[in-house]
């Protein structure tokens, strides 16, 4: 029984992964009142890392295509850095055009789970109903959920470049557990909203 439920374990987690993928590949992209990027961790001399400029890229160009008003920046310093990832994410659009009277960003989040629940809020205090999502296409099935939690009715649209094949299983890989762990938060309401890594 115990080997019988370790493959039916893993064919879920096989298939799961099927799904994550399938998801992220379809760009969602409709008229909207907001752009929101997802952060994505800092480099240790406080630069925006591969997957931050992968998703910012490519929400300067849902701007520029008339997809929505603002751009909302979402990411804290969960890693102690000099300065979040929202900053530097403003400053990356910026740098591609985008002016900062259509910038906002949001620093307090940690996780996936408080960029949704941080952005909700800043949504309502602007009156805004309908959000595209930019992050990097594994990350979009899970963060749909999560702002679909948060009563924020999304559009998902993946960045254009993909990570190397090698990093893209490691992160594909992740989400996968990250699902896995909100789906056992969601079933016993557990509060806490940030895993280091998640």
């Amino acid at each position: 029984m115990i080997v019988l439920a370790l493959v039916l374990w893993v064919w879920v987690m096989f298939v799961l992964a099927i799904v994550i993928d399938g998801y992220g590949r379809v760009d969602r992209a409709q008229e909207a009142d907001v752009i929101v990027v997802l952060g994505a961790g800092l480099r240790r001399n406080n630069e925006p890392g591969p997957a931050l400029i992968r998703r910012t890229a490519h929400a300067a160009r849902l701007w520029q295509e008339g997809y929505a008003p603002y751009v909302l920046c979402s990411g804290g310093n969960p890693g102690n850095r000099d300065r979040s990832e929202a900053a530097a994410c403003a400053e990356l659009l910026r740098q591609d055009g985008v002016p900062e009277t259509a910038i906002l960003q949001e620093e307090g989040s940690r996780s996936t789970e408080e960029n949704a629940m941080y952005t909700h809020k800043l949504m309502q205090e602007r009156g805004w109903q309908t959000a595209i999502v930019v992050s990097d296409s594994y990350h979009l099935f899970r963060a749909r959920r999560l702002f679909m939690n948060e009563g924020v009715p999304v559009l998902t649209s993946p960045a254009d470049v993909m990570p190397p094949a090698n990093e893209y299983v490691v992160f594909l890989l992740r989400e996968v557990v990250a699902f896995h762990w909100q789906l056992f938060k969601e079933a016993f309401n557990l509060p806490v909203t940030y895993v280091q890594g998640i």
